[in-house]
Protein backbone atom coordinates (compact mmCIF):
# COMPACT_ATOMS: atom_id res chain seq x y z
CA UNK A 1 0.00 0.00 0.00
CA UNK A 2 1.19 3.45 -0.69
CA UNK A 3 1.89 6.48 1.93
CA UNK A 4 2.27 9.62 0.89
CA UNK A 5 3.31 13.04 3.06
CA UNK A 6 2.74 16.24 2.01
CA UNK A 7 5.12 18.75 3.60
CA UNK A 8 3.29 22.29 2.95
CA UNK A 9 3.37 25.74 3.29
CA UNK A 10 7.28 26.41 4.79
CA UNK A 11 8.06 29.92 4.96
CA UNK A 12 12.11 28.99 3.83
CA UNK A 13 11.98 25.49 2.30
CA UNK A 14 15.87 25.09 2.18
CA UNK A 15 16.52 22.35 -0.32
CA UNK A 16 20.44 22.25 -1.25
CA UNK A 17 19.40 21.69 -4.58
CA UNK A 18 22.88 22.09 -6.43
CA UNK A 19 25.60 20.40 -8.17
CA UNK A 20 26.77 16.99 -7.71
CA UNK A 21 29.81 16.60 -5.19
CA UNK A 22 30.63 18.44 -1.82
CA UNK A 23 29.42 22.01 -1.95
CA UNK A 24 32.97 24.76 -2.07
CA UNK A 25 33.58 28.13 -2.26
CA UNK A 26 30.57 29.93 -3.63
CA UNK A 27 28.26 27.50 -3.98
CA UNK A 28 28.54 26.69 -0.07
CA UNK A 29 25.93 29.82 0.37
CA UNK A 30 23.50 28.40 -1.86
CA UNK A 31 21.03 27.12 -0.03
CA UNK A 32 18.24 26.03 -2.87
CA UNK A 33 15.50 27.85 -0.92
CA UNK A 34 12.00 27.82 -1.67
CA UNK A 35 9.56 30.14 -0.29
CA UNK A 36 6.22 29.04 0.51
CA UNK A 37 7.66 25.56 -0.12
CA UNK A 38 5.99 21.94 0.03
CA UNK A 39 7.62 18.59 -0.95
CA UNK A 40 5.32 15.27 -1.61
CA UNK A 41 7.22 12.13 0.15
CA UNK A 42 5.98 8.82 -1.44
CA UNK A 43 7.46 5.42 0.50
CA UNK A 44 9.72 7.57 2.36
CA UNK A 45 11.51 8.75 -0.87
CA UNK A 46 10.80 12.63 -2.00
CA UNK A 47 8.38 12.68 -4.93
CA UNK A 48 8.15 16.33 -5.23
CA UNK A 49 9.40 19.34 -4.33
CA UNK A 50 8.42 23.36 -5.23
CA UNK A 51 6.00 25.95 -4.38
CA UNK A 52 3.10 24.73 -2.06
CA UNK A 53 0.38 26.09 -4.84
CA UNK A 54 2.17 23.69 -7.01
CA UNK A 55 2.73 20.62 -5.16
CA UNK A 56 -0.54 20.45 -2.95
CA UNK A 57 -2.78 20.43 -6.55
CA UNK A 58 -0.69 17.56 -8.05
CA UNK A 59 -3.22 14.43 -8.14
CA UNK A 60 -0.60 12.49 -5.42
CA UNK A 61 -1.25 14.53 -2.99
CA UNK A 62 -5.35 13.92 -2.83
CA UNK A 63 -5.14 11.98 0.77
CA UNK A 64 -1.51 12.61 1.67
CA UNK A 65 -0.73 12.70 5.47
CA UNK A 66 -0.04 16.49 6.52
CA UNK A 67 2.51 18.47 7.69
CA UNK A 68 1.67 22.18 8.01
CA UNK A 69 4.58 24.01 8.20
CA UNK A 70 3.41 27.39 7.78
CA UNK A 71 5.71 29.84 8.82
CA UNK A 72 8.71 27.80 9.62
CA UNK A 73 11.99 26.71 8.15
CA UNK A 74 12.12 23.16 6.82
CA UNK A 75 15.49 21.52 5.47
CA UNK A 76 17.13 18.30 5.60
CA UNK A 77 17.99 16.67 8.76
CA UNK A 78 21.39 17.27 9.94
CA UNK A 79 23.99 14.50 8.98
CA UNK A 80 26.58 14.51 11.94
CA UNK A 81 29.75 13.02 10.49
CA UNK A 82 32.01 12.73 13.62
CA UNK A 83 30.99 11.27 17.19
CA UNK A 84 32.39 8.85 19.59
CA UNK A 85 28.77 7.80 20.49
CA UNK A 86 29.66 4.28 22.86
CA UNK A 87 31.15 5.23 25.88
CA UNK A 88 31.43 5.04 29.17
CA UNK A 89 29.98 7.47 31.46
CA UNK A 90 31.27 11.53 31.65
CA UNK A 91 34.50 12.60 32.47
CA UNK A 92 33.08 14.88 35.27
CA UNK A 93 36.61 14.72 37.60
CA UNK A 94 38.36 15.50 33.84
CA UNK A 95 36.35 18.45 33.51
CA UNK A 96 36.26 19.86 36.62
CA UNK A 97 40.76 19.32 36.53
CA UNK A 98 40.82 21.44 33.39
CA UNK A 99 38.24 24.28 34.74
CA UNK A 100 41.31 24.13 37.52
CA UNK A 101 43.58 25.00 35.12
CA UNK A 102 45.31 21.45 34.27
CA UNK A 103 46.12 20.63 30.98
CA UNK A 104 43.92 18.64 28.72
CA UNK A 105 46.24 16.16 27.87
CA UNK A 106 46.77 15.69 31.31
CA UNK A 107 43.43 15.34 32.92
CA UNK A 108 42.34 12.56 31.16
CA UNK A 109 41.93 10.05 33.76
CA UNK A 110 38.56 9.42 32.73
CA UNK A 111 40.16 7.00 29.94
CA UNK A 112 40.51 4.10 32.34
CA UNK A 113 36.77 3.79 33.86
CA UNK A 114 35.85 4.28 30.06
CA UNK A 115 37.13 1.62 28.80
CA UNK A 116 36.71 -0.58 31.72
CA UNK A 117 32.85 0.71 31.42
CA UNK A 118 32.64 -0.65 27.89
CA UNK A 119 34.63 -3.61 28.90
CA UNK A 120 31.64 -4.79 31.39
CA UNK A 121 29.06 -4.11 29.43
CA UNK A 122 26.36 -6.16 28.79
CA UNK A 123 25.71 -6.00 24.80
CA UNK A 124 22.26 -5.13 25.56
CA UNK A 125 22.94 -2.56 27.93
CA UNK A 126 25.46 -0.73 25.37
CA UNK A 127 22.87 -0.75 23.09
CA UNK A 128 20.30 0.78 25.13
CA UNK A 129 22.80 3.62 26.15
CA UNK A 130 23.75 4.36 22.54
CA UNK A 131 20.22 4.48 21.88
CA UNK A 132 19.69 7.26 24.39
CA UNK A 133 21.93 9.02 22.67
CA UNK A 134 20.66 8.73 19.21
CA UNK A 135 17.27 9.58 20.70
CA UNK A 136 18.54 12.89 21.91
CA UNK A 137 20.59 13.62 18.43
CA UNK A 138 16.84 12.97 16.65
CA UNK A 139 15.11 15.20 19.15
CA UNK A 140 17.80 18.12 18.10
CA UNK A 141 17.54 17.21 14.25
CA UNK A 142 20.17 14.79 13.08
CA UNK A 143 18.83 11.77 10.70
CA UNK A 144 22.45 10.54 9.69
CA UNK A 145 25.20 9.85 12.41
CA UNK A 146 28.87 8.44 12.21
CA UNK A 147 29.51 6.57 14.95
CA UNK A 148 33.22 5.59 15.89
CA UNK A 149 34.61 2.92 18.24
CA UNK A 150 37.38 3.89 20.29
CA UNK A 151 36.57 3.35 23.68
CA UNK A 152 36.95 -0.48 23.78
CA UNK A 153 39.47 -1.62 26.59
CA UNK A 154 40.30 -4.85 23.49
CA UNK A 155 39.73 -5.69 20.25
CA UNK A 156 36.95 -7.51 21.76
CA UNK A 157 35.18 -4.53 23.32
CA UNK A 158 35.79 -2.73 19.98
CA UNK A 159 33.69 -5.76 18.18
CA UNK A 160 30.86 -5.32 20.66
CA UNK A 161 30.98 -1.64 19.76
CA UNK A 162 30.26 -2.27 16.49
CA UNK A 163 27.94 -5.00 16.90
CA UNK A 164 25.59 -2.33 18.84
CA UNK A 165 25.88 -0.02 16.04
CA UNK A 166 24.98 -2.69 13.33
CA UNK A 167 22.19 -3.29 16.08
CA UNK A 168 21.07 0.39 16.38
CA UNK A 169 21.22 1.61 12.06
CA UNK A 170 18.08 2.39 11.20
CA UNK A 171 16.19 2.66 14.33
CA UNK A 172 15.44 5.55 13.97
CA UNK A 173 18.14 7.10 12.46
CA UNK A 174 21.00 6.32 10.06
CA UNK A 175 24.16 5.34 11.49
CA UNK A 176 27.43 4.73 9.74
CA UNK A 177 29.95 3.06 11.69
CA UNK A 178 33.97 3.56 12.09
CA UNK A 179 36.83 1.40 13.30
CA UNK A 180 38.85 3.48 15.08
CA UNK A 181 42.41 3.13 16.11
CA UNK A 182 43.22 5.18 19.20
CA UNK A 183 42.12 3.27 22.39
CA UNK A 184 41.95 -0.11 21.75
CA UNK A 185 44.66 -2.22 24.52
CA UNK A 186 45.75 1.31 25.17
CA UNK A 187 45.02 2.28 28.80
CA UNK A 188 48.33 2.69 30.48
CA UNK A 189 49.47 2.73 34.12
CA UNK A 190 48.54 6.35 34.56
CA UNK A 191 44.92 6.24 32.98
CA UNK A 192 46.28 7.77 29.80
CA UNK A 193 46.13 5.96 26.07
CA UNK A 194 49.38 4.88 25.01
CA UNK A 195 50.56 5.45 21.58
CA UNK A 196 48.21 2.65 19.72
CA UNK A 197 50.14 -0.37 18.05
CA UNK A 198 48.68 -0.30 14.96
CA UNK A 199 49.60 -3.16 13.09
CA UNK A 200 48.41 -4.99 15.52
CA UNK A 201 44.67 -3.03 15.34
CA UNK A 202 45.04 -3.92 11.87
CA UNK A 203 45.86 -7.14 11.82
CA UNK A 204 42.76 -7.97 14.61
CA UNK A 205 40.14 -5.17 14.54
CA UNK A 206 39.92 -4.07 10.66
CA UNK A 207 40.33 -7.89 10.02
CA UNK A 208 37.58 -8.92 11.81
CA UNK A 209 35.44 -5.88 11.23
CA UNK A 210 35.72 -6.20 7.81
CA UNK A 211 34.87 -9.79 6.97
CA UNK A 212 31.60 -9.70 9.05
CA UNK A 213 31.21 -5.85 7.21
CA UNK A 214 30.11 -4.29 10.40
CA UNK A 215 31.74 -0.93 9.73
CA UNK A 216 32.62 1.27 6.07
CA UNK A 217 35.18 3.52 7.73
CA UNK A 218 38.31 2.96 9.47
CA UNK A 219 39.70 6.07 11.15
CA UNK A 220 43.21 6.73 13.13
CA UNK A 221 44.71 9.91 15.55
CA UNK A 222 47.47 11.35 13.99
CA UNK A 223 49.29 13.62 17.18
CA UNK A 224 51.98 15.45 18.48
CA UNK A 225 52.15 12.68 20.79
CA UNK A 226 50.55 9.50 19.13
CA UNK A 227 52.88 7.11 16.45
CA UNK A 228 54.61 8.17 14.01
CA UNK A 229 53.36 8.83 10.68
CA UNK A 230 54.98 5.66 9.24
CA UNK A 231 53.07 3.12 10.82
CA UNK A 232 49.83 5.48 10.60
CA UNK A 233 50.50 5.26 6.58
CA UNK A 234 51.09 1.32 6.96
CA UNK A 235 47.36 1.27 8.89
CA UNK A 236 45.63 3.05 6.43
CA UNK A 237 46.95 1.55 3.33
CA UNK A 238 45.78 -1.82 5.14
CA UNK A 239 42.61 -0.60 5.63
CA UNK A 240 41.89 0.42 2.42
CA UNK A 241 43.33 -3.06 0.58
CA UNK A 242 40.56 -4.51 3.51
CA UNK A 243 38.20 -2.07 1.43
CA UNK A 244 37.19 0.41 4.17
CA UNK A 245 37.21 4.34 3.39
CA UNK A 246 39.72 5.87 5.37
CA UNK A 247 39.25 8.99 7.89
CA UNK A 248 42.20 10.85 9.85
CA UNK A 249 42.41 12.69 12.99
CA UNK A 250 44.62 15.34 12.75
CA UNK A 251 46.03 18.62 14.28
CA UNK A 252 44.02 18.42 17.31
CA UNK A 253 46.90 19.19 19.48
CA UNK A 254 49.60 20.36 17.35
CA UNK A 255 50.52 20.34 13.91
CA UNK A 256 51.45 17.14 13.29
CA UNK A 257 51.36 16.41 8.95
CA UNK A 258 48.21 14.31 9.16
CA UNK A 259 46.66 16.79 6.24
CA UNK A 260 49.27 15.74 3.59
CA UNK A 261 49.37 11.83 5.07
CA UNK A 262 45.50 11.74 4.61
CA UNK A 263 45.49 13.20 1.32
CA UNK A 264 47.86 11.28 -0.13
CA UNK A 265 46.34 8.01 1.11
CA UNK A 266 43.08 9.32 -0.70
CA UNK A 267 40.75 10.10 2.98
CA UNK A 268 37.24 10.83 2.66
CA UNK A 269 37.79 13.40 5.11
CA UNK A 270 40.49 14.78 7.91
CA UNK A 271 38.93 15.61 11.16
CA UNK A 272 39.86 18.18 14.02
CA UNK A 273 42.47 21.15 11.70
CA UNK A 274 42.45 23.19 14.56
CA UNK A 275 46.57 23.55 14.05
CA UNK A 276 46.13 23.28 10.10
CA UNK A 277 48.54 25.56 8.76
CA UNK A 278 48.42 27.79 5.41
CA UNK A 279 50.29 24.66 3.80
CA UNK A 280 47.53 22.42 4.59
CA UNK A 281 44.71 24.65 3.96
CA UNK A 282 45.88 24.93 0.34
CA UNK A 283 46.71 21.37 -0.15
CA UNK A 284 43.04 20.73 0.89
CA UNK A 285 41.81 23.15 -1.55
CA UNK A 286 43.34 21.17 -4.10
CA UNK A 287 42.06 18.00 -3.46
CA UNK A 288 39.29 16.02 -2.78
CA UNK A 289 39.39 15.28 1.01
CA UNK A 290 36.61 17.04 2.76
CA UNK A 291 37.95 19.09 6.23
CA UNK A 292 35.39 18.14 8.54
CA UNK A 293 35.66 20.65 11.00
CA UNK A 294 34.39 20.04 15.23
CA UNK A 295 34.13 23.64 17.00
CA UNK A 296 32.44 22.36 20.17
CA UNK A 297 35.85 20.43 20.89
CA UNK A 298 37.81 24.07 21.21
CA UNK A 299 34.37 25.84 22.97
CA UNK A 300 34.36 22.50 25.70
CA UNK A 301 38.30 22.69 26.41
CA UNK A 302 38.85 26.12 26.25
CA UNK A 303 42.01 26.00 24.65
CA UNK A 304 43.56 26.32 21.53
CA UNK A 305 42.66 27.88 18.35
CA UNK A 306 39.21 26.76 16.13
CA UNK A 307 39.79 25.49 13.00
CA UNK A 308 40.36 28.17 10.13
CA UNK A 309 37.33 27.28 8.70
CA UNK A 310 36.96 31.12 7.20
CA UNK A 311 40.36 30.12 4.97
CA UNK A 312 39.37 26.71 3.69
CA UNK A 313 36.22 28.11 2.71
CA UNK A 314 37.78 31.26 0.76
CA UNK A 315 40.50 28.97 -0.79
CA UNK A 316 38.34 26.36 -2.07
CA UNK A 317 38.18 23.22 0.11
CA UNK A 318 35.17 21.52 0.72
CA UNK A 319 33.94 21.23 4.63
CA UNK A 320 31.37 19.71 7.09
CA UNK A 321 30.78 20.34 10.39
CA UNK A 322 30.07 17.57 13.22
CA UNK A 323 29.17 17.51 16.71
CA UNK A 324 32.22 15.63 17.61
CA UNK A 325 30.24 13.61 20.61
CA UNK A 326 31.83 12.39 23.16
CA UNK A 327 32.34 12.67 27.08
CA UNK A 328 35.63 14.23 27.32
CA UNK A 329 36.17 17.17 24.64
CA UNK A 330 32.97 17.95 22.73
CA UNK A 331 29.38 16.11 25.36
CA UNK A 332 26.99 17.62 22.97
CA UNK A 333 25.17 16.37 19.89
CA UNK A 334 23.01 19.52 19.29
CA UNK A 335 24.25 20.48 15.60
CA UNK A 336 22.13 23.72 16.03
CA UNK A 337 25.20 24.66 18.51
CA UNK A 338 27.50 23.53 16.84
CA UNK A 339 26.32 26.06 13.66
CA UNK A 340 26.39 28.90 16.26
CA UNK A 341 30.16 28.11 16.90
CA UNK A 342 30.79 27.71 13.48
CA UNK A 343 29.10 31.24 12.75
CA UNK A 344 30.21 33.11 15.76
CA UNK A 345 33.71 31.70 16.53
CA UNK A 346 34.61 30.02 13.10
CA UNK A 347 33.15 32.84 11.07
CA UNK A 348 30.97 31.14 8.49
CA UNK A 349 27.73 32.55 7.38
CA UNK A 350 24.90 30.93 8.31
CA UNK A 351 24.46 29.58 5.51
CA UNK A 352 28.03 27.77 4.95
CA UNK A 353 27.09 26.58 8.34
CA UNK A 354 24.06 24.77 6.91
CA UNK A 355 25.27 23.39 3.78
CA UNK A 356 28.45 22.10 5.75
CA UNK A 357 26.48 20.34 8.62
CA UNK A 358 23.99 18.53 5.79
CA UNK A 359 25.32 17.81 2.26
CA UNK A 360 28.71 18.27 2.79
CA UNK A 361 28.50 15.91 5.99
CA UNK A 362 26.64 13.48 3.58
CA UNK A 363 29.75 13.51 1.17
CA UNK A 364 32.00 13.19 4.17
CA UNK A 365 29.94 10.07 4.54
CA UNK A 366 29.86 8.91 1.30
CA UNK A 367 25.86 8.76 1.20
CA UNK A 368 24.97 12.26 -0.69
CA UNK A 369 23.11 9.83 -2.85
CA UNK A 370 20.00 9.22 -0.67
CA UNK A 371 20.37 11.99 2.39
CA UNK A 372 22.06 15.67 3.28
CA UNK A 373 19.11 17.31 0.86
CA UNK A 374 15.73 17.91 -0.27
CA UNK A 375 15.45 16.46 -3.78
CA UNK A 376 13.49 13.90 -5.85
CA UNK A 377 14.60 11.05 -5.46
CA UNK A 378 16.14 10.67 -2.13
CA UNK A 379 15.03 9.77 1.50
CA UNK A 380 12.95 11.76 3.05
CA UNK A 381 15.01 13.02 5.91
CA UNK A 382 14.29 16.68 6.79
CA UNK A 383 13.39 18.80 9.81
CA UNK A 384 10.46 21.24 10.81
CA UNK A 385 11.88 24.45 12.61
CA UNK A 386 10.52 26.71 15.17
CA UNK A 387 12.09 29.91 13.38
CA UNK A 388 10.86 31.98 10.10
CA UNK A 389 14.51 32.27 8.80
CA UNK A 390 17.27 30.19 8.54
CA UNK A 391 19.81 32.73 9.68
CA UNK A 392 17.97 31.96 13.89
CA UNK A 393 19.21 28.47 13.68
CA UNK A 394 22.75 29.92 14.87
CA UNK A 395 21.62 32.95 16.18
CA UNK A 396 19.71 31.34 19.02
CA UNK A 397 23.02 28.97 20.54
CA UNK A 398 22.38 26.79 22.98
CA UNK A 399 18.29 26.31 22.34
CA UNK A 400 16.44 23.43 20.60
CA UNK A 401 14.35 24.95 17.26
CA UNK A 402 13.20 21.71 16.04
CA UNK A 403 9.71 21.51 16.03
CA UNK A 404 9.30 17.76 14.04
CA UNK A 405 11.89 15.29 12.86
CA UNK A 406 11.14 13.10 9.97
CA UNK A 407 13.22 10.05 8.95
CA UNK A 408 12.20 8.55 5.63
CA UNK A 409 8.98 9.81 5.54
CA UNK A 410 8.00 8.66 8.90
CA UNK A 411 7.73 11.20 12.03
CA UNK A 412 9.74 10.35 15.04
CA UNK A 413 10.09 13.13 17.16
CA UNK A 414 7.67 15.87 17.68
CA UNK A 415 8.24 19.15 20.37
CA UNK A 416 6.06 18.52 23.08
CA UNK A 417 3.73 21.42 24.48
CA UNK A 418 4.43 22.90 28.00
CA UNK A 419 1.75 22.12 30.47
CA UNK A 420 0.28 24.35 32.92
CA UNK A 421 0.85 24.15 36.86
CA UNK A 422 -1.71 23.10 39.26
CA UNK A 423 -2.31 24.30 42.73
CA UNK A 424 -0.92 21.46 45.21
CA UNK A 425 1.66 20.16 42.57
Amino acid sequence: MTSTLIVRGARQLITLHGPVGPRRGSALRELGIIPDGALLVRDGKIEEVGPTRRVENLALARGAREIDASGRVVMPGFVDSHTHLAYGAPWLDDYEARIAGVNPLEAMTGWRAGLEAIRAATSKGLVARCREVLDTMARHGTTTVEAKTGFGADADAELKILRAFARLNGEPLRVESTCFAVAPLLASGRGRPASPDLDRVASTLLVTAARRKLARFADVFVDCAGTGLDSTARYLRTAAKLGFLLKVHADQFGRTGGVPLAISNGAVSVDHLEYAGPEDVAALARSETIATLLPGATFHLDRGPYAPARALVDAGAAIALASNFNPNTSPTCNMQMVLSLACARMRLTPAEAITAATINGAWALRCAETCGSLEVGKTADLIVLNVSDYREIPYWFGVNAVHLTVKGGQLIYRAGAVGATRPGC
